[in-house]
């Protein structure tokens, strides 16, 4: 029999919080990629490899910090190796960005083996003061690990770093004409790798949540596709920060809710609730991209190889 009522409001909004941050760190991690011109189809592969390497880092060290810097590095490491495939050996970028996930999900099953069942560091909550003693929006919005403050404050500087900073305009310049960029003075391949490198960054933070805040343990294949949510949320975007905080919060809520939907005894079948994140939030997001095609951005350059000597 149903119970709805058993639904506490709150704690859906803050588990919708938990849920929407990985999805969250790698989408904007792949929108400066793709604004930048590259398409990296490799985030799955990354956040699996940061998955593993912020959860053995953790474990080893007992210290959730260093898991978390470790994730990054990682997922910027093997972000490195798409880089410089792509950028300069030229190599298909959808192809390496398929390759690039197949081998995460292959070198995160081999180095994990020996930490199934292990429980990771904790890693404590950091209330805000003041701000966390606010009734209702405190506990929902002040009240969480740094990870999922760092996720509000990334998608701030990504908005600012776009519009306004002069290294952002010529981000975009090379995404739309890079061979006019390169004509200034701008080193194109190496901004790219940067971007490149720092979107890796970000998915290996998001795949290192996921197995030392959200599970918090390790299994292999755990990501289940939320690489693949993240690049749809950031083409349905329009590449544009606000509008993936609002794919990833749209898709993390509905997980959630499903979750609680099951909890609660809902006559629906489990199948259905269980692929109506995927569904409601790509059906959303494409009614938000068709409404808004006169602002939705895609660099004129992306997917295409660029060398200097072009």
């Amino acid at each position: 029999m149903s119970n709805l009522l058993a639904i506490n409001p709150t704690l859906l909004a803050i588990a919708l919080i938990v849920a929407s941050t990985p999805i969250l760190l790698a989408a904007m991690g792949e929108l400066i990629v793709e604004r930048a011109g590259v398409l990296n189809l490799g985030v799955e592969g990354m956040m699996i490899t940061g998955a593993i390497c912020g959860f053995a880092i953790a474990v080893e060290s007992q210290s959730p910090a260093l898991g978390f810097l470790g994730a990054a590095l990682g997922g910027a490491a093997l972000a490195l190796i798409f880089g410089v495939l792509t950028q300069y050996l030229l190599s298909n970028q959808v192809a390496t960005g398929l390759a690039l996930t197949l081998f995460g999900l292959g070198l995160s099953a081999m180095i994990g083996q020996g930490y199934q069942g292990v429980r990771p560091p904790p890693t404590s909550a950091l209330p805000l003061p003041v701000l966390s003693d606010i009734p209702v929006l405190g506990p929902v919005l002040f009240n969480h690990d740094p990870i999922v403050y760092l996720s509000f404050v990334l998608v701030l500087a990504c908005w600012l770093f776009l519009k306004y900073a002069r290294l952002g305009l010529i981000l975009r310049a090379i995404g739309e004409n890079p061979e006019a960029a390169h004509a200034l003075g701008y080193k194109v391949v190496r901004i790219r790798l940067a971007a490149i490198a720092f979107g890796g960054a970000c998915a290996g933070l998001g795949g290192a949540y996921l197995s030392l805040l959200r599970v918090p343990q390790w299994t292999d294949g755990m990501t289940a596709g939320i690489g693949w949510i993240a690049l749809a949320i950031v083409v349905f975007s329009g590449r544009r920060p606000w509008r993936a905080l609002l794919g990833a919060y749209l898709f993390g809520g509905v997980s959630v809710l499903q979750l609680n939907l099951q909890a609660a005894g809902i006559a629906i079948p489990a199948a259905w609730l269980s692929m109506s994140p995927f569904v409601i939030t790509i059906v959303v997001l494409v009614i938000i991209s068709a409404r808004g095609k006169g602002d939705a951005v895609e660099p004129a350059a992306l997917g295409r190889s660029f060398h200097a000597s072009q």
